[in-house]
Formats: structure tokens, C-alpha cells, sequence
């Protein structure tokens, strides 16, 4: 990636909070905690699971801008919404770690030089080859897009149920 794709990929990155809330702002209470099957994610526990998402992101970003080379903790995300109890926790606690998640890491990610985006660690899912910045922005740039795609079919499937 040059450095204007980097660029793009960092504002988009950037965007991802906004256009989650006005994603959610059309969901009323009582749609997001339904889930449209019992082995899916409701709305709520996907806001949940992208606020862990985004802290452990800021910090596998930071790994990569001051120590490549090293080693990522990796999570079993299906786990961690068990263990964590993600239809007991607030929502809107979690909207607040994802926008000081996103914001403070889209930040630091448009004042790194050039050299930053060579960077590459180790991730426990990937062992065959480096995890480099470039996969981590191209994953985390696309993440909350891709979950408003499963936020939206969700609410979907809950305004088909409800009629």
C-alpha cells in the first residue's frame, strides 16, 4: 500500500464510529436485544463485542507501531460474549470505548511516518506469516462496516418477526 491508500484506509477507519450510530439511531430499544436466531448475536451484543473488538485493536495497533516483531494475544470472540455476559453489560458504556477506541487510535494512526506501516508481529491466528499494519488497517477499516451489514439484517429480521 502506498502512502494515499494508507491514508484512505485510515479515514475510513475513522469514519466506522460515526456511521455506527447512525446505524443504530433507526433501532428502537426493544429490537436490540433480540436475536434473530439462538445462536446469533442480537444488536446489543454486537455493539458489545465491537467494543472488545476495538480495545483489543487499539492495543494490537500499538503493538505494531512500538514493538514489531512481537507477539498479539488472540481471543475467541464466541467465548468472550459467554464469559463476559454481553446481554448483561451497557451498551452504552461499550459505544463509549468504541469511540474513544477508534478516535484516539485514529489519531495516532495519522501521525505515524511512512516506515510504521512496514511494521509486522506475530498473530497466533496467522503463525505462517507476519500480521502486518497493512492487514490489521485493511481488517479494522472494514469491521464496524461490516458489522453494521449484520446489525442491519438483524433489526431486519426483527421488524419481519414483529409484524
Amino acid at each position: 500500500m502506498n502512502r494515499k491508500e494508507i491514508n484512505e484506509k485510515i479515514e475510513q477507519y475513522g469514519r466506522g464510529f460515526d456511521l455506527l450510530i447512525a446505524t443504530l439511531i433507526d433501532i428502537p430499544a426493544e429490537a436490540r436485544s433480540t436475536r434473530p436466531e439462538p445462536n446469533e448475536w442480537s444488536v446489543h451484543e454486537i455493539i458489545l463485542h465491537i467494543a472488545d473488538s476495538e480495545a483489543m485493536s487499539a492495543i494490537r495497533a500499538r503493538k505494531l507501531i512500538a514493538e514489531p516483531g512481537s507477539t498479539l494475544m488472540g481471543y475467541e470472540e464466541s467465548n468472550w460474549a459467554d464469559a463476559l455476559n454481553y446481554k448483561d453489560q451497557n451498551a452504552e458504556d461499550a459505544l463509549e470505548i468504541i469511540k474513544f477506541a477508534r478516535q484516539s487510535t485514529y489519531n495516532l494512526l495519522k501521525r505515524q511516518p511512512d516506515e510504521v506501516f512496514t511494521h509486522s508481529v506475530i498473530h497466533p491466528e496467522y503463525p505462517d506469516k507476519p500480521y502486518t499494519f497493512e492487514k490489521w488497517l485493511n481488517i479494522y477499516a472494514q469491521h464496524i462496516p461490516d458489522h453494521i451489514e449484520q446489525i442491519n439484517a438483524t433489526y431486519q429480521t426483527w421488524k419481519d418477526k414483529s409484524q
